[in-house]
This record gives structure tokens, sequence and C-alpha cells, in this order.
């Protein structure tokens, strides 16, 4: 296996640190990612988009969804069965063990929602960029004189 340095980056960049370290997440340096529970990620939309967690055997009161700092965390833990009302199983095939998945949110991705239905528990995703952010003309006037974008120039503004 490959293993790339990055340093000679870290240098020479400013404000990348996240994406540095995102990437040395990915190369393997750190322990391999849980399989449990298993879930899918699907585009719903343009900028929509829906985390599937299979959570069979867990109830809402189970399952904890939190956003901090563009890091989407899902928990799940059973509370601990009275030992009167705790079955005798001949097979336990069904895990309800306790769970935290993370999923790193982009920028502008927001959680709009969360269903829990038939033992999916669905996390709907959006992404909405802000008007400042959002790409816009410019309109090119003719004439003399610079102009601003409003289309009027300094001289004629005061």
């Amino acid at each position: 296996m490959r293993s790339f340095d990055l340093a000679p980056l870290y240098r020479s960049t400013v404000g990348f640190d996240r994406l540095f370290s995102m990437l040395d997440q990915t190369s393997g340096v750190e322990a391999p990612s849980p399989t449990y529970p298993p879930y899918n990620i699907e585009r719903t939309g343009e900028n929509a988009y829906r985390i599937s967690v299979a959570v069979a055997g867990f109830t809402d009161k189970d399952l904890s969804i939190e956003v901090r700092e563009q890091a989407l965390t899902i928990r799940g833990g059973k509370a601990p069965a009275e030992a009167e009302g705790k079955p005798d199983y001949l097979h336990q095939g069904i895990a309800a063990r306790a769970f935290e998945r993370r999923f790193q949110l982009a920028d502008h991705v927001s959680v709009k929602g969360a269903v829990l239905d038939h033992g999916l528990l669905h996390v709907d995703l959006v992404r909405e960029i802000p008007e400042a952010k959002k790409p816009r003309q410019i309109s090119i006037g003719t004439g003399s004189g610079p102009r601003t974008i409003e289309g009027t120039t300094d001289r004629q503004a005061a």
C-alpha cells in the first residue's frame, strides 16, 4: 500500500486543513470504518439527498440524530431490558447493539428531517447555497466612463 506525505501541502495552503484531514482518514491511517448498521446514500433531487440507515428493532426513542460542525451523527442504543420481560432467544440474528455512524456534510448542506419507516431511518438533506455565493450575471455597459454594477458611474452618483 502506498502512503502519501501531504506535509508540503500543509505548509503552502491556508484554509484546506479539513480537506487534508479527510484525505488522511481515507488513506487508511485510522481504523477501518464500521459496517453496522448498513446504510444507503441517494440523490433525490438536484440539491436533495437522503441517507437511509437500517435500524431494525430500534424505535424512535432508541435513536438520536445530531449535527455539529458539518458532521451528522446518528446514534442508536437500546435501553437495558428488564430481567422478567427479556425473551429467551434460541437464535438472535437481528443485531440490536449500540452504534454510532458519522457522515461528513459538505458546506451549505443541512438536515431537513428524519423519518423512521419499516425499520429504516431516512434522513433528508438539502444543499442551500446562499444568494451571495450563487453565480450572477454582470451587465456590460457601453459608452464613456467606468460603470458600477448598478449602472451608475461615480460621477453621476455625486
